[in-house]
């Protein structure tokens, strides 16, 4: 097993031991893959006191070999909760068995079914170990953010008069797979009064000569995500458009720049807000921002309601917006590493407005 997947699985038994917690059941992909490496899907994993075990069936076999070094990989033939009462049968678990809370009530009757004993509900406890960044995740993050950058600007170059928020985000889209990764969630392309809706997803409208571009896009690099948001003039960008783009980019600096460990969630979220209403721009209904890694959200969530205090070794996004819907919609996004004495933009930093000159 990996230094790094070793480390995780210590950390994990160590929380298990306090909670009383024999045997892991993981179900959440996301954690599947941190406990043990792999990057594929409809598996899970099997944490005890002594072994790792990954439930993966014959189309996932020979990547789980190549992935999960220190594993013992199960090749299922039937319903996950029989392979795991399988794997279970020869053990006196003396400990409660814990499940993930996401785990389906279906899923959970079947796994109480074949086991016969309590089940646990345990949320929570990966993904508190997942919040914490190493070095190696770190560098991940940054270099998905580096290659997520270089793909729109590819995509920049050719954008035209009359091409679509589709055909944008499909260009996007193209460079990213040309670079053999993947989007960390589906790209979001608006023209115009479309970035109004911070969900909006790209369709038919064309651009125009004058008008703006929102694009909202990240990739998957080694399975770890980025999360990155930017605006853009094009032709002749009206004055107000300017002006709650810096409002915006403010909020954003401000927010930025109380970054540190120990600071309170709530006073990050507040940086951004407070800017906003000096400048006199509508208060954006989302949070601030939120962590990712692993899942392109994760903990923390950065916002008013968190009571919590920021860590060392958090990633997380800084995204406020101004929304006026008919007119425009900017919103502004990096990746930002919390660190000891302050922070780091792990991101290709977000500028004044660029503004395109295009046919």
């Amino acid at each position: 097993m990996g230094i790094e997947v070793s480390g995780r699985i210590k950390d994990l038994r160590e929380l298990m031991k306090k909670a009383s917690i024999g045997v892991m059941v993981v179900s959440k992909t996301a954690n599947v893959s941190y406990v043990t490496g792999f990057r594929g899907e409809d598996s899970w994993a099997l944490v005890t006191d002594k072994k790792v075990f990954l439930l993966t069936d014959s189309r996932y076999t020979e990547q789980a070999e190549g992935e999960c070094a220190g594993c013992e990989i199960i090749d299922r033939k039937g319903p996950m909760a029989k392979s795991i009462a399988e794997v279970l049968g020869g053990r006196k678990v003396k400990r409660r068995i814990a499940i993930e809370d996401e785990l389906s009530i279906a899923a959970q009757r079947a796994l109480h079914k074949e086991l016969g004993v309590r089940l646990q509900a345990c949320g929570g406890v990966i993904e508190s170990l997942r919040q914490m960044k190493s070095k190696d995740e770190i560098i991940l993050i940054a270099k998905a953010g580096k290659i997520a950058t270089a793909a729109l600007d590819e995509a920049l170059e050719v954008v035209r008069v009359g091409m679509s928020e589709g055909e944008l985000a499909g260009m996007i889209n193209l460079n990213i797979r040309k670079r053999g990764l993947r989007e960390s969630f589906e790209t979001i392309v608006a023209f115009g009064a479309n970035a109004s809706r911070p969900h909006h997803l790209p369709g038919m409208k064309k651009l125009k000569k004058n008008d703006t571009i929102l694009v909202d896009w990240g990739v998957r690099y080694e399975n770890y995500c980025c999360d990155l948001t930017r605006c853009f003039g094009v032709g002749k960008v009206k004055a107000e458009y300017a002006r709650i783009y810096n409002a915006v980019l403010q909020a954003q600096r401000a927010a930025i720049l109380k970054v540190r460990a120990g600071v309170a969630i709530s006073e990050i979220d507040e940086a951004a807000r407070g800017v906003l209403r000096v400048y006199g721009r509508p208060i954006y209904g989302h949070g601030t921002g939120h962590g990712l890694g692993l899942e392109v959200h994760e903990g923390p969530v950065v916002s008013g309601k968190n009571k919590g205090k920021l860590r060392a070794g958090e990633v997380i996004t800084i995204e406020p917006g101004v929304y006026i819907p008919g007119e425009w919609g900017v919103r502004i996004e990096d990746d930002v590493l919390v660190t000891n004495d302050g922070y780091e933009v792990l991101s290709p930093a977000a500028g004044e407005l660029v503004k395109l000159i295009i046919d």
